[in-house]
């Protein structure tokens, strides 16, 4: 699935490694301990389990990225899970994001999800202010359990 916003920019699915390569950069940005030249591996690791890497692009230069997974949940059913929503820095503001995150919420109607949802860190304002102008709620905290150290 692909769109295109009045020919300005492209939303697709990176299904290539050379793709998953183009969107390490930007993925960075919010995932930094990931190595650069580790990324694609991952990511290509992932897949394998479900986890999907969509983009958009504009002049031929990747703004946003997604990565994110469907899941049958037993307390929400069939739910689009956002793993990863990050816009390059310089490009924040400019729309890019909300394309991308409106994009994630048409392709999970269009997957039959009855839910979308997503984690977010505690520290990261910008993006609670983002999601909550966007229609979401807080609903839950998020507890996490480092077991190697």
């Amino acid at each position: 699935m692909s769109a295109t916003k009045a020919g300005a920019w492209r939303i697709a699915l990176a299904t290539t490694p050379e793709q998953v390569g183009r969107c390490s950069s930007v993925m960075r940005e919010l995932r930094p301990h990931i190595k650069a030249i580790d990324f694609a591996a991952r990511v290509l690791v992932q897949q394998k389990e479900g986890y999907q890497l969509a983009f958009l692009e504009s002049d031929r230069v990747v703004r946003s990225v997604a990565g994110f997974r469907i899941l049958n949940l037993l307390f929400s059913g069939r739910t689009l899970y956002v793993d990863d929503l990050v816009t390059h820095e310089s490009d924040r503001s400019r729309g890019f994001g909300a394309a991308l995150f409106d994009w994630l919420v048409e392709y999970a109607k269009e997957q039959g999800c009855e839910h979308f949802s997503l984690d977010s860190g505690v520290q990261r304002f910008a993006a609670h202010r983002f999601y909550l102008k966007r229609g979401m709620d807080i609903t839950s905290h998020h507890f996490d359990l480092k077991l190697n150290s």
